[in-house]
């Protein structure tokens, strides 16, 4: 007869508490290291001005990494949202101009629209683009990484057919204060970007949607025995991010007050890399907002504290590419340690 406790009443090893805690707090701790780095090598990496700077420079692929976070915890992925960027950022711009001088008019009198038509135009074009796209993974049960990959390619050339290889420039100031405007010291990309963060963030963690979006990633095959309607959930977490894509390039283009087909290139990069980074698993399931915020920010504050040290933009892919890999590979371990 046994006389070891019951598995219930046995206590989990210290070791994998402690590793646990690490996992989650990993990200936020590499991030308060950089900072202090940073602030060590360029004492004005902690001025107000340039941390707001930092604030402005990640709120747009913050957006689209937000939406990119309810893709990767059911095991997708989206290649496409940069190129998504520079097509909603030119379906924006020529709303906001009523049409493309010398090539057509979207009304009789040429006349142009409001910026929230221009808004709403590019936010309804990439929840449209990014829901076909869903279709096509959930419905076709075609791969994720093919679906977007050729979706990358299709919206990068209707880029280029609308603006004819051209950007389109020169908007009003209704418009531009999306981009460039300030409330107060906070520019208003960042409260947008705050704004999204906390609606994302009670919708994945306190709504049955984002429940399910977990119970998805987990084990797909469960889910859908258990009376969710996998399908229809694959197609709106893709149909999210390109409402997140379409938003993030009507704010591109505001603040650079032009759109072109070359904007939100590599884009994709820096927002998987800050998903990943944040502690969603690419293997779905596991996952918050918090982080993908907190891993937006590293993504930024690395890339600021690099350019303030002159270290070469080459250099600077190499080292985000190290760190997806990094962050990848710390999930594995864990996850094995664990099992």
């Amino acid at each position: 007869m046994s006389l070891a406790p019951p598995t219930s009443l046995v206590r989990p090893r210290a070791p994998a508490n402690a590793i646990a805690l690490l996992a989650r707090l990993a990200p936020l701790i590499f991030l308060l290291l950089l900072m202090a780095l940073f602030t060590f090598l360029a004492p004005r990496f902690l001025s107000s001005l340039n941390l707001f700077n930092i604030l402005r420079q990640v709120s747009i692929f913050g957006i689209v990494a937000v939406g990119m976070t309810f893709v990767i915890l059911t095991r997708g992925i989206d290649l496409s949202i940069g190129a998504l960027i520079a097509l909603t950022g030119l379906v924006a711009a020529v709303v906001a101009k009523g049409g493309i001088p010398g090539r057509f008019e979207l009304t009789a009198g040429g006349g142009a629209f409001e910026w929230y038509w221009a808004a709403l135009a590019a936010i309804v074009v990439g929840g449209v683009a990014g829901a076909l796209q869903g279709v096509f993974v959930a419905k076709l049960t075609v791969p994720a990484f093919v679906v977007t990959l050729g979706g990358m390619t299709i919206f990068r050339g209707l880029a280029l057919i609308i603006g004819n290889g051209g950007p389109i420039s020169g908007f009003d100031e209704a418009f531009g204060w999306w981009g460039r405007g300030m409330v107060g010291p906070v520019p208003v990309p960042v409260i947008v970007f705050l704004v999204v963060v906390v609606i994302a963030g009670f919708v994945l963690h306190y709504t049955r949607y984002g429940r399910s979006v977990y119970a998805i990633g987990s084990n797909p095959e469960a889910a859908r025995l258990c009376g969710l309607n996998v399908n229809r959930t694959l197609i709106s977490v893709y149909a999210l991010t390109g409402l997140c894509a379409g938003l993030g390039g009507f704010l591109l283009a505001s603040r650079l007050n032009s759109a072109e087909a070359v904007a939100g290139n590599q884009y994709e990069l820096n927002v998987i890399a800050a998903v990943v980074i944040g502690g969603t698993s690419l293997y779905g399931g596991t996952g918050s907002i918090a982080g993908t915020v907190i891993g937006t920010l590293l993504i930024g504050v690395l890339l600021n504290g690099l350019v303030i040290l002159n270290v070469s933009p080459y250099v600077q892919q190499l080292l985000i590419g190290a760190i997806i890999v990094g962050a990848v590979t710390f999930d594995i371990f864990i996850k094995k340690y664990k099992r």
